[in-house]
């Protein structure tokens, strides 16, 4: 019967291809993985691992293998946690999904204040697209979605955090920095430029959609960069991006941003958990949560704002004025 010491490191090997990084990902010696992973194979009788200089990958039957002991092995984590957690909020973890950046605005100083409060407390923050952070959560691979939009999924509950204009992101030098605020048709001429990688192809699409409603095709370049570089590719001239109000806190050689003006462009923020998530540390970040965007809790089931009905994907919805208090 395969050990679990020996599942673990089989499927950390698969996922970072490499022996060394597994090991040291595990804490673990290298020859340590090297032997759990070759005691596997000996019980199963087949070879889950091809092996190279430059690494390792999967076999046929190494993939098939993984598919099917992948959710056990989740599973068993997730008990695990569980049961490790259990009334220990001060020295828990959360495993937070984002799909907006750190740099300021409201999520960063809930995790500033959070970080002060729990400060055994690890944050796990990991960046993704939406429906990546709705799976993992769901599979609960991660405890909380931070995401634009209005509403959670079915089965999920949700708290309306905090409200942002609609930035666009120029260089400093740019014919449009000396606006405050702008509107879309002032953007009818300009280039675009916008990532491939989450949450860029939401924000593409809601430029495609804005010019298109004043009868414009804009002009969109993509590219498979992180947020960071497509900021600074902005501000070597690359073209205008749409962003949060985040990025206003963000200093850039050459970089600016400037509100939309319109209701309809206000971002509104929301949180997603699962019901019965009983993280305690989990429970500790809501509830700063709601603190800090000034909700009032009522009733017995005090964990969320309200709840609603499933729209998906979108980033905006409606007018409501941003809360300038957080």
């Amino acid at each position: 019967m395969p050990q679990l010491s020996e599942l673990r490191a089989f499927k950390a090997a698969a996922e970072f291809a490499s022996l060394r990084r597994a090991a040291k990902a595990l804490g673990v010696g290298q020859s340590s993985i090297s032997r759990s992973i070759k005691r596997l194979e000996d019980k199963l009788g087949v070879s889950l691992l091809e092996r190279s200089h430059s690494g390792v990958r999967l076999t046929n039957a190494g993939k098939r293998f993984l598919l099917e002991v992948q959710p056990a092995l989740r599973q068993l984590d997730h008990a695990k946690r569980s049961a490790g957690l259990a009334g220990r909020a001060e020295t828990g973890f959360v495993r937070i999904g984002v799909l907006t950046s750190l740099a300021g605005g409201f999520l960063r100083k809930l995790l500033v204040a959070f970080n002060r409060n729990y400060p055994k407390t690890e944050l796990d923050i990991r960046d993704g697209g939406r429906e990546e952070h709705m799976t993992s959560l769901r599979s609960h691979d991660i405890d909380i979605v931070f995401a634009p939009g209005t509403c959670a999924p079915n089965n999920c509950e949700c708290a309306e955090l905090w409200c942002e204009h609609l930035q666009i992101a120029m260089p400093d030098d740019h014919r449009l920095s000396d606006r405050q605020t702008l509107d879309w048709s002032d953007l009818k001429e300009e280039r675009f430029i916008t990532s491939r990688l989450p949450p860029g192809p939401e924000f593409h699409d809601l430029i495609v959609r804005r010019l298109e409603s004043h009868g414009v095709s804009p002009v969109i370049e993509t590219r498979s960069v992180t947020s960071d570089t497509l900021m600074n590719l902005v501000s070597l001239g690359q073209g205008l991006t749409a962003t949060t109000e985040a990025w206003s806190c963000v200093k850039l050689p050459n970089f600016t941003v400037r509100p939309l003006a319109s209701e309809p462009d206000v971002l509104r923020f929301c949180a997603i958990w699962l019901a019965g998530n009983d993280n305690p540390a989990l429970r500790c970040l809501i509830s700063n949560a709601h603190m800090l965007a000034g909700k009032v809790r009522r009733g017995s089931s005090d964990w969320l704002a309200h709840h609603s009905s499933l729209t998906t994907g979108a980033l905006f919805s409606g007018a409501e004025k941003p809360d300038r208090s957080t």
